[in-house]
């Protein structure tokens, strides 16, 4: 039976069906085994517990521990005790003043990648530079540009890495959280008992403009324009869209029509606040609208950073720690087996049913 249980597991999660774990004691020992179940790992667990495996190759000792633990009524506490100490040796050998980390990320002032996000830097930079610049002199004269943008490109995501990383230090620091250890792909820990994928994310300006256009009537570029016909401001039709919409924004606010930007800002602040009042349609449309690459149907926890002032300004709130801890530790205390709601969505054509909650952090 229990070799069953692991291929049933195992067939479960390559299948994306993370749901199929939720509630269940068994699937939930499957996945924390397999967070012990890398070889230097899986070493230091059996040595503690004075487990011993008799096969050899690691695909095997998978099996055999899962076989193993669940024969034993302690197994979870072992399991759970095990993983709180490997995620805090991890925290600990890294050394990191956690303070400095946290004051040195104010020493970022703009927020701009070298090129496109979705793309590696050396794609980026032969794509704009060494396969459309045939003349050498030409490429030399670029070198301070490209200085920058390499520059752009690793402060922006040293800037992510590390605000992501005390993001979820939060999560996993406090007590009604085990961490997976990096261990599990889609789960960064489990909290009381929930494995949870956590995302730390912006308002998703999609999502934003499809709300906008249903208040608008149309989209904010010809609703922008339109007010700007009627104030008699021409604009340079050659500009990117989002070029126009800040000519057209300042345009305004110089000739004193502050009201119209207002009007809209007041539009963008509620739909965050429907947003807030129903996650449920905002969590449905950030599973159904991920990437294809990065896709996971696993239970999530989002947490959504927003500045509803200024939505551009909104990476300046993944350091804002005086907002984000009070947040979180607030949503952790009072967590409940009910506060994941069941989300149903579509993707690529196949239906997926997973949990997930949001925690919004918003400056007004």
């Amino acid at each position: 039976m229990s070799m069953k249980n692991f291929s049933k597991w195992e067939k479960e999660f390559r299948a994306q069906n993370l749901y199929a774990f939720n509630g269940d004691t068994n699937g939930l020992l499957w996945l924390k085994t397999r967070a012990v179940c890398r070889s230097k790992q899986l070493k230091k667990f059996t040595e503690i517990n004075k487990i011993t495996l008799t096969t050899t190759k690691i695909a095997e000792q998978n099996v055999e521990l899962f076989e193993l633990l669940e024969k034993k009524p302690d197994a979870m506490l072992l399991l759970n005790e095990f993983l709180n100490n490997q995620e805090h040796e991890w925290y600990k050998s890294l050394g990191i003043d956690e303070e400095q980390l946290k004051n040195d990320l104010y020493k970022i002032h703009h927020y701009a990648w070298g090129g496109d996000q979705n793309n590696s830097l050396d794609k980026h930079l032969i794509s704009r530079y060494v396969k459309v610049i045939s003349k050498f002199d030409v490429l030399a004269s670029k070198q301070s540009e490209i200085a920058d943008n390499a520059w752009n490109y690793v402060q922006t995501s040293w800037y992510n890495n590390w605000t992501s990383y005390l993001i979820e230090a939060l999560f996993k620091h406090h007590k009604k959280v085990i961490s997976a250890v990096g261990e599990i792909k889609s789960v960064d820990f489990f909290l009381d008992d929930n494995p949870i994928d956590l995302k730390v994310t912006f308002f998703p300006n999609q999502y934003l403009n499809e709300k906008l256009k249903e208040k608008l009537g149309k989209k904010e570029i010809s609703w922008l324009k339109e007010k700007a016909k009627e104030n008699n401001i021409t604009i340079d039709a050659n500009q990117t869209e989002t070029q126009q919409i800040y000519t057209i924004s300042e345009k305004l606010s110089e000739i004193g029509r502050k009201d119209i930007i207002s009007d809209l800002n007041a539009k963008r602040k509620e739909i965050i606040d429907e947003a807030q009042t129903n996650p449920i349609e905002l969590m449905t449309w950030l599973y159904a609208n991920q990437g294809e690459m990065r896709f996971g149907a696993e239970n999530r926890l989002f947490v959504i950073l927003t500045d509803a002032n200024d939505i551009s300004q909104s990476w300046k709130m993944k350091r804002a720690f005086s907002l984000i801890e009070p947040k979180i530790n607030n949503y952790l205390n009072h967590f409940t087996r009910t506060s994941l709601k069941k989300i149903d969505f579509t993707f690529k054509g196949n239906s997926y049913t997973s949990l997930a909650d949001v925690i919004f952090v918003t400056k007004n």
